[in-house]
C-alpha cells in the first residue's frame, strides 16, 4: 500500500504488552487497532510502504515499513473582505482589512499585494506554506487513540493506575527507525524493552528496530505472528493424529480461540478410556472443545476415538508429565458426560414436558410448554404444504423442546437438538420424527444444511414462524443491530427451507394461521392483517440480502417485489426468470419502454381505458403490428406462467422489443381523437400487463 512520495521514511513499531488478552476477543482487537491507526495515518497524509500485525496472548503489535517521518507541506489559502470592503474610498484600508491583516501577520502596507480574484470579484488573499508535522510527535496521540476506540465492551483499572484498557497494560515499545519515540501510552513511558514467553524466558527482550521485532520475540519464545502459530498449530495437530492413525479434526473457531492462547505452540496427543465412548460422541466432543480446548480425533469412517489433541504453551522437557496432566483434567469431564448421559436416559422426552411449563419462553407469550403446544397445532396445519405426515409433524413439535430440561444440554447448551434425537431414540419415537428434533435448528448460520425430512422441515417452519408473529406481536421487532431473539435468521431460515425444498407455501396463510395460535394476540381481523402485512413485508425483505450475496442487482428484487407477492417459491422463480430477462440485449430496450408506458398510463384514469383493444380502431401499421404481436403471443405466455415458467414467458416476450420500439417511433398515443386515444391506451394497457404478470419491468431502469 504504498501512498507515498519522495519525503524521508522509516520503519514504525509499536506493542502494547498486557496480561493475558480474552481469547475470544484477539483477531477483532487486533484488527480494529490496525484500522484505526491506518485511518489516522491516513488523514494526516502519511504515506508507507506495507503494514504488518501481530497478536499474542500478551501483546498487541504492529509494524509499519517505510512510513513518513514528516507529514506533508501545505498550502494555506486564507480569503479576506473584497476589495470594495477592505478599502474606502480613499484607498486605506479599513478595520476590516486590518483585523484579515492582524489575523494573517501580514503588514498593513503589504495589503495591496494581497489582491486576487477568487472567480468572482477581487478580495484580500494571504497565502501561506504551512511546515510539515514530525511524525514521531504524532505517533503517541495515534496510538492512544486507536487503543480508547477499540471494541472492548468492559474496560477494567488495575492498581493505582487511572488508565482503563481490557487488560492491565504493563510495557510500550515505540520505535521510529532505530529510535524510541518519546512519548507516554496508557500511563506507561514508551520504550524499546519488550518481555518474552512467561515460563521459557526471563527478563526484557531489547528491540533494536521494526524490522528485528518477530526474529527478537522468537529468540525469547515468542511466535508473535497469529497466522504463523494458527498454521503450526494446523500443521502440529493434523501429524499428532495421524501418527496415531486418526484424522484430527479442526474447527475454525477453536483454531483461532487456542491459537490466542499460546505463544509458543506445542500439540501432544492425550488419551482416554474407551468405556466413555458409550456417550455420543458430539457430548464429548462438546466435553473436550468447550472446556478444555482440545482437538478430537476420528478414524476412517469418521467415529471418534479414543484420543484427543491439546496444544501447550510450553517445550516441556518432559512431554508425557503434561500429557498425563491433561489426561488427569478430562477424564473428569468424560464422567460427568456419561453421568448426565446415563440419568438422561431414565426419564423420557414426553415425562419432561411436564418442565417446560415452569421455563418462560417470553413474559407475554407463555412458557415453552405453551410454544411447544402452538407449533404442534401449526406443524399440523402446514404438513399438508410440506408433504409431511401430520401425525409425525405434531408429535416433532410436543418434544421438540424436551431435551432443553435434560442434564446434558443443561451442561453443554450446544447440544440442544442433538440430544434431543438421541434421547427421541431412545424412546422408541419415530425416526423421523427423532431426527426431526435435530433439524428444528436448521440452517443454524449462512451455508448451513436445512432439514433433510419433511418433518423436520415442518417443525423448522412451524418453530420459526410461530417465534416471527410472537415477538412481533409483542411490539419486539429488530431495531438496527439488536435482535435478541434472531428474527433475521429465523426468517433466512424459513426462506431458504421453503425455497431449496420447493415448498409451495403462502406465508401470508401461514402466519395468519400461526396468529391464530397464540390466544393473546391480534384480537381482532383488523389487527391480525395489520400483523400478518408487518411479518411478511419484514420477512420477504431478507430476499434482498440472499441476492446481493448471489451477485443479483438490488432493482432485480424489486421488480418482482413490486407485486407484493407472498410465496417465496414463487418470489425466488421470478427473481430468477427476471435475472436471465435482464441480461438479454432486449432487456434495456423493453425496460425502459415499460417504463414510459407505466408513465403515460399513471396519468390517465384507469376507468377510462377499456379492457380490450378495438381492432377497427387500429389505423397505422405499427400499432397493428404491436397488436398483433401482443395476441400471439398473449396465447403463448398462458400456460408458461400457469407451469411458472417465467424464465421461458420472459424470453418470448423479449420478442416484443422490435414491434414497441417501431411503435413508440411511428405512433402518437396522445392524439386529439378520444377513441384512437383511449384505444391506444388500452393497447399499452396490454403490454404492461402482459410483463405484469411476470414483475414491474419498469424498476430495472436505472435511476438517473
Amino acid at each position: 500500500m504504498n501512498q507515498g512520495n519522495t519525503a524521508m521514511s522509516a520503519d514504525f513499531l509499536v506493542e502494547i504488552g498486557t496480561e493475558e488478552l480474552p481469547p475470544k476477543a484477539l483477531l477483532t482487537l487486533s484488527n480494529a487497532f490496525r484500522d484505526s491507526i491506518l485511518a489516522q495515518l491516513k488523514q494526516e497524509q502519511l504515506g508507507f510502504e506495507s503494514v504488518e500485525t501481530f497478536a499474542a496472548p500478551r501483546r498487541l503489535a504492529i509494524t509499519i515499513t517505510e512510513l513518513q517521518t514528516e507529514t506533508p507541506a501545505k498550502e494555506i489559502v486564507a480569503w479576506g473582505p473584497p476589495i470594495k470592503v477592505a478599502f474606502d474610498d480613499d484607498g486605506k484600508p479599513t478595520k476590516a482589512a486590518e483585523a484579515f491583516a492582524k489575523k494573517n501577520g501580514i503588514a498593513i502596507d503589504d495589503l495591496d499585494s494581497k489582491v486576487e480574484n477568487d472567480g468572482k470579484q477581487d478580495k484580500l488573499c494571504h497565502r501561506a506554506t504551512e511546515p510539515g508535522k514530525n511524525t514521531a510527535n504524532l505517533l503517541g496521540p495515534i496510538v492512544e487513540t486507536s487503543l480508547s476506540s477499540l471494541p472492548i465492551p468492559k474496560r477494567m483499572r488495575w492498581g493505582a493506575s487511572r488508565e482503563e484498557f481490557v487488560r492491565p497494560v504493563h510495557w510500550v515499545v515505540m520505535l521510529l527507525g532505530n529510535d524510541v519515540i518519546d512519548t507516554t501510552v496508557m500511563g506507561l513511558k514508551s520504550g524499546n524493552k519488550s518481555q518474552g514467553h512467561r515460563f521459557h524466558h526471563t527478563g526484557e527482550v531489547t528491540i533494536t528496530a521494526p524490522t528485528n521485532y518477530q526474529e527478537a520475540l522468537r529468540e525469547a519464545y515468542v511466535i508473535a505472528d497469529f497466522s504463523e502459530r494458527r498454521e503450526l498449530i494446523r500443521q502440529g495437530v493434523t501429524k499428532a493424529a495421524e501418527n496415531a492413525g486418526g484424522t484430527a479434526v479442526i474447527d475454525g473457531g477453536l483454531l483461532d480461540e487456542v491459537t490466542a492462547l499460546n505463544e509458543w505452540p506445542v500439540p501432544l496427543l492425550g488419551r482416554f478410556e474407551e468405556r466413555f465412548l458409550t456417550v455420543p460422541a458430539e457430548a464429548l466432543v462438546s466435553s473436550m472443545a468447550e472446556h478444555q480446548k482440545y482437538f478430537h480425533v476420528v478414524d476412517s469412517n469418521n467415529k471418534l476415538l479414543p484420543m484427543f489433541i491439546t496444544v501447550a504453551n510450553i517445550e516441556s522437557t518432559d512431554p508425557a508429565q503434561v500429557i498425563n496432566g491433561n489426561e488427569r483434567v478430562i477424564r473428569p469431564r468424560l464422567a460427568d458426560a456419561a453421568f448426565f448421559y446415563e440419568t438422561d436416559l431414565k426419564t423420557t422426552l414426553e415425562a419432561r414436558r411436564e418442565s417446560l411449563k415452569n421455563i418462560v419462553f417470553q413474559a407475554k407469550l407463555g412458557s415453552i410448554f405453551d410454544k411447544t403446544e402452538r407449533v404442534a397445532k401449526l406443524a399440523t396445519a402446514l404438513a399438508k404444504a410440506t408433504g409431511a405426515d401430520p401425525v409425525l409433524a405434531s408429535r416433532a413439535a410436543e418434544i421438540s423442546k424436551s431435551d432443553l430440561v435434560s442434564e446434558m444440554v443443561g451442561e453443554f447448551d450446544d447440544l440442544q437438538g442433538t440430544m434431543g434425537r438421541y434421547y427421541a431414540n431412545n424412546d422408541g419415537e419415530n425416526a423421523e420424527v427423532a431426527e426431526a428434533l435435530f433439524e428444528q435448528y436448521l440452517p443454524r448460520y449462512a451455508g448451513d444444511d436445512i432439514p433433510a425430512t419433511a418433518t423436520g422441515a415442518t417443525l423448522a417452519l412451524a418453530d420459526r414462524l410461530d417465534t416471527l408473529v410472537g415477538i412481533f406481536g409483542i411490539g419486539q421487532p429488530p431495531t438496527g443491530s439488536k435482535d435478541p431473539f434472531a428474527l433475521r435468521r429465523a426468517s433466512l431460515g424459513v426462506l431458504r427451507i421453503i425455497v431449496e425444498r420447493g415448498i409451495d407455501l403462502d406465508l401470508q396463510e401461514a402466519l395468519s394461521l400461526a396468529i391464530t395460535q397464540h390466544s393473546t394476540l391480534a384480537s381482532d381481523s383488523e389487527a391480525s392483517t395489520k400483523l400478518v402485512t408487518q411479518v411478511l413485508t419484514y420477512m420477504v425483505e431478507r430476499f434482498k440480502s440472499w441476492y446481493e450475496d448471489e451477485n443479483i442487482p438490488t432493482e432485480v428484487f424489486l421488480a418482482v417485489a413490486e407485486k407484493q407477492l407472498s410465496n417465496p417459491l414463487d418470489i425466488h422463480q421470478r427473481v430468477l426468470a427476471v435475472h436471465a430477462f435482464n441480461q438479454l440485449s432486449e432487456a434495456a430496450a423493453l425496460a425502459a419502454a415499460n417504463k414510459r408506458v407505466s408513465n403515460i398510463l399513471s396519468k390517465q384514469e384507469s376507468n377510462h381505458i377499456a379492457a380490450d383493444v378495438d381492432n377497427t380502431l387500429l389505423a397505422d401499421d405499427a400499432e397493428k403490428a404491436l397488436a398483433l404481436a401482443l395476441a400471439e403471443l398473449s396465447s403463448v405466455v398462458k400456460p408458461l406462467q400457469q407451469d411458472r415458467d417465467y424464465t421461458d414467458m420472459l424470453k418470448q416476450l423479449a420478442k416484443l422489443r422490435q414491434p414497441v420500439d417501431t411503435f413508440f417511433d411511428d405512433v402518437m398515443v396522445m392524439v386529439d381523437d378520444e377513441a384512437l386515444r383511449n384505444n391506444r391506451l388500452a393497447l399499452l394497457q396490454q403490454l404492461r400487463n402482459l410483463f405484469l404478470e411476470v414483475a414491474d419491468i419498469s424498476l430495472l431502469v436505472p435511476a438517473k
